[in-house]
C-alpha cells in the first residue's frame, strides 16, 4: 500500500468550511485518511515509504462533477448531423478525446444524460479507457413530436442516433424503463418539456405528462432505488417534472416561486446548465431563434432559485453547446447570474453534485474515508472563480489517488 501526502497546500474541502492554510492531505490505497491542518496531522509510518508532494501553496479541492453532459455530441468541434455519416464504432473512438478533455478540466465524475451506454461507463471503470467515472442514462424518453423526436420532414429519423426513445403512454414508458434498468443504467432521463435543440417542438410545450414522469420515477425506485432526471425548460414541463417526482430538474428556466417552494419541500435538485446559455444553440435552425429567448430567461431565473434554497448542482450540457473540457465555466455563471459566492459555487460542483448523484458517501468532499478524487488548482479560485476555466491552472488531477493529469510536473 502506497501512502501519498500532499502538503504545503491550501485546502478547500468541499463542505463549505473556511479554507485551511498549510494543510495536508494523506492518501492510502486510493482513499483519504486525513485532510486538514498540518499541525494536527497524524504521524505517518515511514516504513511505508510515503510519497510526499509539495503543492507549492496552491489550492487542493475535491474532484469536480458535471451532472449533465453528452459525450456522444461534439460541442463546437463538429455537427451532430455528422453522426449519421460514420459507423457507430467511429463515434465511440471520438468519445476518447472528450473523456480526456473532461478529466483534464478537473472533472472526475460526470452524469451522461443521453447518448452513452453502460459499455462506455464500464470501460472507464475497468481501466480499459481513461476518463472521469460515468453515471449514464443512455436514452431520453420523449413523446412523439417531443424533445427527443428527431424525425424530420424529409423522412429521415435521427431519434435513435442521438439516443432518443419515443413513448406515448404510461405502459410504453414502463416497459422501456424496465429494459433500460435491466441493462444497468444508473438513472432514467425524461423530457417533460419541449426543447431548444429539437426541431418539432418548443420549450413552452408540455412533453411527457405528469403520469409518465411518475411512472418512470416508480420504476426507477423499484429497480435498485435509481432516480429520474427531467429535461424541463418551460413552465408546463417543469410542473410535470416536479409533481411527477423527478429527482432533478434539468434547466428549469421558467420556474415560479410556487414551484421553487415545492422543489425545496420535495428535496429536488436543480441543474441549471447556465454555461450553455452564453452562446446561441446552433444545432438546428430552429434552435438559433429559440435560444435567444430562453437563454435570457435562464439568466433572470437562476438567482431566485438559489435564494429559494433549492439544491443547485453543476451541469453544463457539454457536447451540445459547450465544448467538453469547458465544464468549470459553469461555476463562474453561478456566481455571475445566480448570486452565489465562489465558495457556494465550489460546493455546488462538489458536495451538492455528489449528493445529487447518490455518491456523497464516497465522493464530493475531502474527508477521511472518502475516495481520493483531488484537484490541485493554481492560486486561489475563491479570488478568481473563472481561473478554473483555464486548464493551465489545473495542475494535478487525482482519481482514486492515481494521477490522471499532472501539468504541475509533480513527482508521483
Amino acid at each position: 500500500m502506497t501512502t501519498l501526502i500532499l502538503h504545503n497546500a491550501r485546502l478547500i474541502d468541499g463542505t463549505g468550511a473556511d479554507p485551511v492554510s498549510d494543510a495536508v492531505v494523506v492518501i492510502d490505497d486510493g482513499k483519504i485518511t486525513y485532510a486538514g491542518s498540518n499541525s494536527s496531522a497524524p504521524q505517518v509510518d515511514e516504513s511505508t515509504t510515503p510519497v510526499r508532494i509539495d503543492v507549492g501553496g496552491n489550492t487542493v479541492t475535491p474532484g469536480f462533477f458535471d451532472c449533465h453532459v453528452h459525450l456522444s455530441l461534439p460541442g463546437t468541434k463538429g455537427s451532430p448531423i455528422m453522426a449519421a455519416m460514420v459507423p457507430q464504432s467511429y463515434r465511440y473512438f471520438e468519445i476518447l478525446d472528450r473523456l480526456t478533455a473532461t478529466i483534464g478540466a478537473g472533472v472526475t465524475t460526470v452524469r451522461d444524460l443521453m447518448g452513452v451506454d453502460v459499455g462506455v461507463r464500464d470501460a472507464v471503470a475497468h481501466g480499459i479507457i481513461e476518463g472521469p467515472r460515468l453515471l449514464v442514462a443512455d436514452k431520453m424518453f420523449s413523446q412523439t413530436g417531443g424533445h427527443a423526436d428527431f424525425h424530420i420532414p424529409s423522412g429521415l429519423d435521427g431519434t435513435g442516433l442521438i439516443g432518443g426513445l419515443i413513448v406515448d403512454s404510461v405502459d410504453e414508458a414502463r416497459r422501456h424503463a424496465r429494459a433500460l434498468l435491466r441493462d444497468g443504467v444508473d438513472l432514467l432521463k425524461v423530457a417533460s418539456s419541449g426543447g431548444v435543440t429539437s426541431p418539432s417542438d418548443d420549450p413552452d410545450w408540455l412533453g411527457a405528462r405528469t403520469e409518465i414522469v411518475a411512472a418512470l420515477v416508480e420504476e426507477a425506485a423499484n429497480y435498485g432505488g435509481r432516480k429520474v432526471a427531467a429535461h424541463a425548460i418551460g413552465l408546463a414541463g417543469i410542473q410535470a417534472a416536479v409533481q411527477g417526482g423527478a429527482h432533478s430538474i434539468e434547466h428549469g428556466y421558467a420556474l415560479t416561486d410556487e414551484l421553487r417552494t415545492e422543489m425545496v419541500q420535495r428535496g429536488q435538485f436543480l441543474v441549471p446548465t447556465l454555461i450553455e446559455t452564453l452562446k446561441p444553440d446552433t444545432a438546428t435552425p430552429q434552435a438559433v431563434a429559440k435560444s435567444t429567448k430562453w437563454h435570457a430567461l435562464a439568466h433572470e431565473s437562476i438567482q431566485a432559485s438559489v435564494e429559494a434554497g433549492i439544491k443547485v448542482a453543476v451541469g453544463t450540457d457539454a457536447g451540445l453547446v459547450p465544448d467538453h473540457g469547458d465544464n468549470l465555466g459553469e461555476l463562474g455563471c453561478l456566481v455571475k447570474f445566480g448570486g452565489m459566492s465562489p465558495m457556494q459555487a465550489l460546493v455546488a460542483a462538489t458536495k451538492t453534485s455528489a449528493e445529487l448523484c447518490g455518491v456523497d458517501d464516497t465522493l464530493g468532499t475531502l474527508e477521511a474515508g472518502k475516495l481520493a478524487d483531488i484537484v490541485v488548482v493554481k492560486g486561489d479560485p475563491l479570488a478568481d472563480i473563472d481561473s478554473l476555466t483555464d486548464h493551465a491552472n489545473i495542475l494535478l488531477v487525482l482519481k482514486e489517488g492515481k494521477s490522471a493529469i499532472n501539468r504541475g510536473g509533480f513527482s508521483i
